[in-house]
C-alpha cells in the first residue's frame, strides 16, 4: 500500500495498490483505481480549537442523521450512514463515514455501484492516521498538490521560452540551453523567486524525460511540502526548484548544463554501483 499525506500534514492514509489521487473539490480528495474501477474514496478533513471536537463530530451526526449508526472501524468509531442515487440511468450507493480525534474531525465516503461492498474503503479508514507536529520528513508519492505545481512551472517555462526566443519548449535535453538564455538574460531579479523556482522545476521535467527511472515525488518536510525527483527508490532524491532558488539566493553562478550533468553522473554511479 502506498502512503498519502494531506497537505499541510494533518493526516496521512494508505492506499491499496492502483489507486491513485485525483483532482476534487477544494474541501476534499479523491481516491481510486483508475485501471480497474472499484469505487471512489473522499476524505474532508476539518479542524477546531475544541480538544474533542473530533467526538462533537461524531455526536452531531447520530443525533441528527437518522439513518446514521454507530460502528467501528479499525480504532476509529464512527457514525455511518449511506445513500442510494441514480446517475445515467445506473445507481450507485454512498458510503459515509463520519469520525475523528482531538481536534479534527473526518467525512470519509465511498461510491460504489449498488450492491457492491464497502470492505475496500473500510481497508484505508483502519490505516488513517493523525500526524503529530515534528514529524520526520516523509517521501511519498507525488500528490496533485505538486503536479499542479509543476504543470504551472512547465506552462511558465513555456510561455517565456516562446515569448522571449520565439522557441518551443518541449521539455527535451535541447531545451536546457534555452532555459540557461533566460537566467543569462537579466530578466529576473534576485528576488524574484517564483521566476527562479520555475526554471528549475523546468529543468526537472527535462530530467524526467530523459533519464530512465527519474520520477516526482512529494516531500513532506515539517512545515515544508515540495515536488522532488528521486531514482527509483534510492536515497537520490533533488528538489529542482530549491536548486536553482538556493544558487540564486546565494549569488552563485547558475549554469543549468552543469547542474543536468553532476544529477546524470549521480543516476549512472547508482547504475554501476
Amino acid at each position: 500500500m502506498k502512503k498519502y499525506i494531506s497537505p499541510g500534514g494533518w493526516f496521512s492514509l494508505k492506499l491499496p495498490p492502483g489507486w491513485s489521487e485525483f483532482e476534487d473539490t477544494e474541501e476534499s480528495f479523491l481516491f481510486y483505481n483508475p485501471d480497474n474501477w472499484c469505487g471512489n474514496f473522499r476524505i474532508s478533513a476539518y479542524k477546531d480549537t475544541s480538544p474533542d471536537y473530533g467526538k462533537q463530530s461524531i455526536a452531531y451526526e447520530l443525533k441528527h442523521n437518522p439513518t446514521s449508526v454507530p460502528v467501528k472501524v479499525g480504532t476509529w468509531d464512527c457514525a455511518y450512514s449511506t445513500e442510494t442515487f441514480q446517475e445515467e440511468g445506473a445507481w450507485y450507493t454512498t458510503h459515509i463515514w463520519v469520525t475523528g480525534s482531538g481536534n479534527l474531525s473526518f467525512e470519509c465516503s465511498f461510491t460504489v455501484p449498488r450492491g457492491e461492498d464497502r470492505t475496500t474503503a473500510e481497508g484505508i479508514i483502519r490505516t488513517l492516521a493523525i500526524r503529530k507536529t515534528g514529524a520526520p520528513k516523509e517521501i511519498i508519492p507525488i500528490r496533485v498538490l505538486e503536479i499542479g505545481i509543476l504543470n504551472m512551472a512547465y506552462d511558465w517555462a513555456s510561455t517565456n521560452v516562446k515569448k522571449t526566443l520565439n522557441k518551443d519548449f518541449t521539455a527535451q535535453e535541447s531545451d536546457i540551453e534555452r532555459l540557461q538564455q533566460l537566467v543569462d538574460g537579466n530578466r529576473f531579479k534576485i528576488d524574484q523567486r517564483q521566476a527562479w523556482e520555475s526554471i528549475g522545476l523546468a529543468l526537472g521535467v527535462i530530467i524526467e524525460n530523459e533519464m530512465d527511472g527519474m520520477e516526482w515525488v512529494s516531500v513532506i518536510d515539517g512545515t515544508h511540502e515540495y515536488p522532488a525527483l528521486r531514482f527509483r527508490n534510492t536515497k537520490l532524491v533533488v528538489p529542482p526548484a530549491y536548486l536553482i532558488w538556493g544558487k540564486v539566493k546565494r549569488k552563485e553562478p547558475v549554469n543549468l548544463r552543469t547542474e543536468y550533468e553532476k544529477i546524470r553522473a549521480d543516476v549512472e554511479k547508482l547504475l554501476n554501483a
